[in-house]
Parts: C-alpha cells; sequence; structure tokens
C-alpha cells in the first residue's frame, strides 16, 4: 500500500502556556488566544478559521488553555484527531522544536550569545575578520532583524562591514546587501562563521541578505540561509530515506536538518508560494514519502515584529488553502499539522515563547479524535516511524492506532 505523510509546520503557532513556561519567563503567553484576542478587539469579530477548526484546533486550543474559548468559531464536528504537545527539549528554539517533531529531542543545552551588547567573543570577531577578509563587523548585539536594517543598513554599504547580531535563541545572524556586499560573499562568510562557531555550542547561523537604497525601504530577501549543527541522532526521516523512501523539503526545513535525511529540497518565499509547492509535491510524491513544510512567515513576520493583526490575517488566508490540502489527501495520505515553538505577538520583547504546541492530524472519512495532551513533540516523529513501519524512535509515543 502506498503511503504518503504531509507535515506542515505553523511555524511559532504556540497554544498555551507550557508547564515549564516560567523558567523561560512566559508564564502567560499563548500565541493563539492572544492573535485571537486582539483580532476579536480590533476587528469587531471573531477568528474565522474553519478548516483549522473542522480539524479540531479550537478544541485542542481549549484544552490547552481556556483563553480561546468564544474568540475563534468553532467547528461544528471535527473531522481530524487534535491535541497538544509539550516539549522536552531544553530550549524553545527552531531547531530543536524541528528535531523533537522528528523524534529527537535536545536534551543538552545549546551556547548562548548573552550579553545584550558586545554580544561576540573578541577573539571570534577577530578570527571571523581575518579569515574572511572583512575590515569588521557592525552591530554586534541582540537585536531585532528588521530593526538593525534601518539602523545600520547605510553604514554597512558604507564600510563593506556586515553585519552581526542575535537574540536569545542559539543563533548567530548576518545581514549584508545581496548587491553592494554580494549574495555569494555573504554565504561563504556564513560557512567561516560555522565552522568557527562550533566550538561555542551555538545552533545556527543565518543569513539575511536583503535589498534597497535607503533605511526607507531595505527588505530582506527569500535568498535566507540556515547552517544548522546535525541533529544529536538519526531522525525520522533519516530512518526513512535509508529504507529507501523519499523527504521532499519545502522552504527552510532542509536547512534546519543540516540537509540530512532530505531528499529533495525545494526554495519558495512566501505563504502562497510555500502552499503551491506542498500541493504540487503531494500530487507528484507516491510511496513512502514525507512531504516537510516549514510555514515560516508566521513567525519571522507576525510573530517576532508583535503584529498579532497580521499574523491573524495570515492564518486566515492560510485556513482557505487547507481547504485544497485536506481535498489533495487521498486514503493513503496522512496530513499533520503544528509548530515547533510559540512567538506570542503580544508579549513582552521579541523572542519565541515557550508554549504548547498544536498536534492536528487527518486523514479521509476520519471522525473527531481527542488526542489529549502529549508529552514530547516527538509523539509526532514516532508516529511517523509507526505509520512507515520503521525502526521505532528512542523518544514518544505513537498515536497512530488511535487514527483509525
Amino acid at each position: 500500500m502506498a503511503k504518503k505523510a504531509v507535515i506542515l509546520v505553523l511555524d511559532s503557532f504556540g497554544i498555551g502556556s507550557a508547564p515549564d513556561a516560567d523558567k523561560f519567563g512566559d508564564t502567560g503567553a499563548n500565541t493563539f488566544a492572544s492573535i485571537a484576542k486582539v483580532f476579536n478587539a480590533q476587528k469587531g469579530r471573531q477568528l474565522r478559521l474553519p478548516n483549522l477548526a473542522k480539524l479540531g484546533l479550537v478544541k485542542a486550543g481549549m484544552a490547552a488553555s481556556a483563553g480561546v474559548q468564544a474568540q475563534v468559531e468553532d467547528a461544528p464536528s471535527v473531522v481530524g484527531a487534535y491535541g497538544y504537545a509539550r516539549e522536552l527539549s531544553s530550549g524553545k528554539d527552531t531547531p530543536s522544536g524541528h528535531w523533537e517533531i522528528a523524534g529527537v529531542p535536545v536534551l543538552f543545552d545549546w551556547g548562548y550569545f548573552h550579553n545584550k551588547t558586545n554580544s561576540f567573543p573578541e577573539e571570534f570577531i577577530a578570527e571571523l575578520c581575518q579569515k574572511t577578509g572583512v575590515p569588521g563587523i557592525l552591530g554586534n548585539c541582540h537585536a531585532s532583524g528588521t530593526d538593525i536594517l534601518v539602523k545600520l543598513g547605510d553604514e554597512h554599504i558604507k564600510t563593506g562591514m556586515p553585519i552581526c547580531y542575535t537574540s536569545a535563541d542559539s543563533v548567530f545572524q548576518v545581514a549584508a546587501h545581496e548587491e553592494h556586499f554580494g549574495l555569494e560573499r555573504l554565504l561563504d562568510f556564513c560557512l567561516v562563521a560555522r565552522e568557527l562557531l562550533d566550538k561555542y555550542n551555538i545552533g545556527r547561523v543565518i543569513a539575511r541578505p536583503f535589498t534597497g537604497d535607503s533605511a526607507a525601504n531595505y527588505a530582506r530577501t527569500g535568498n535566507r540561509r540556515d547552517y544548522s549543527v546535525l541533529p544529536p541522532a538519526p531522525t525520522v526521516l533519516d530512518k526513512l530515506t535509508r529504507a529507501g523512501g523519499r523527504v521532499v523539503s519545502i522552504g527552510k526545513i532542509a536547512d534546519i536538518y543540516a540537509h540530512q535525511g532530505i531528499s529533495d529540497s525545494i526554495k519558495a518565499t512566501g505563504l502562497t508560494a510555500l502552499v503551491d509547492k506542498t500541493l504540487a509535491q503531494m500530487a507528484a510524491q507516491t510511496d513512502n514519502s514525507i512531504i516537510f513544510t516549514n510555514l515560516v512567515d508566521f513567525d519571522q513576520n507576525f510573530g517576532h515584529r508583535r503584529d498579532p493583526i497580521g499574523y491573524g490575517e495570515a492564518l486566515e488566508y492560510f485556513d482557505t488553502r487547507l481547504a485544497e490540502l485536506m481535498a489533495a489527501c487521498d486514503k493513503d495520505t496522512l496530513l499533520l499539522l503544528t509548530a515547533d515553538h510559540g512567538c506570542d505577538p503580544t508579549w513582552q520583547g521579541t523572542e519565541h515563547t515557550r508554549e504548547y504546541i498544536p498536534v492536528l492530524a487527518y486523514k479521509p472519512g476520519m471522525q473527531g479524535v481527542d488526542l489529549g495532551e502529549r508529552m514530547s513533540f516527538a509523539d509526532i516523529g514516532q508516529t511517523l516511524a509507526d505509520y512507515f513501519a520503521l525502526d521505532a524512535m528512542a523518544y514518544g509515543e505513537s498515536f497512530l492506532t488511535k487514527l483509525y
């Protein structure tokens, strides 16, 4: 029997504070409920997500936190399986969330640049500049990726020094102008940084190319690249590809897994293109395949920018496309929707928030199934291992039998 799984990560779409949110200063954070509340107050109506509700999102959100009650229109009946999962991993970052989804939680502590200014070690900066030939770096601080372009974009173009910044995540980010600095030069610079940062245990180096001719119109492009370390153990993606199956990455998935366990990598920028590419691959792929898509816009365009209305409107748009995704599922296709962390757009600061994530599953002909609280994101990876008859993962509990 041909089997196909489609995973869509609604990047940053948390649905309520996790039990250990206090350790992260995130008690009370709730991405879903906060969006719905602001949307209701400013738009004068409930958030309308009929297809997500049909898969059980509202019920999952209410189980994780009562905050969404009466703020979102629920569906009269549910045709999917729905639950909410807590994170085992020690951080609330993108790689940890995605790796745990694929069955490999991060149980060690990442390295971080804790200082808000003068964030990077002097010896690292000196070696990076020496190896790449740049005259120096700008930034060297915690910053919003859009704000720092306004602040330092002109100086970057004038001096030729790349803009280097970080956040509360284990990350080193580099912004540079695609024309004045050069895209390939930026990518080469980031590869050097990736090698040098291994000894600091930094999870990701991110290239953030931008264009424009002044602070009024500097804009990041779709040529972002993430340079991640390898997951600490084989993921369910590795197991499927080693067994002869295929894993198709759409968006930044391949970068997050350092291209390990990935058969094909398809780039796309923006929600529309990401969903279009997913639908195309659903039609193209056949037996023993996973189509794995990250919908980054929710996080980078709305969560980090603290834009709850924009986030709500993007969710409503995605919900219209979800109808197409569901219609494209045949009896041998398993559709999974989830997230990798929270990013409450009403929370203080601009960082991710420690939250439960939704776990929504759909196959044609299903009736509503309550999956309840899942003790790890790894339940998704274990379910996929079960679905494709692979060796079990070391973490997670499969919910496959509940789907039939």
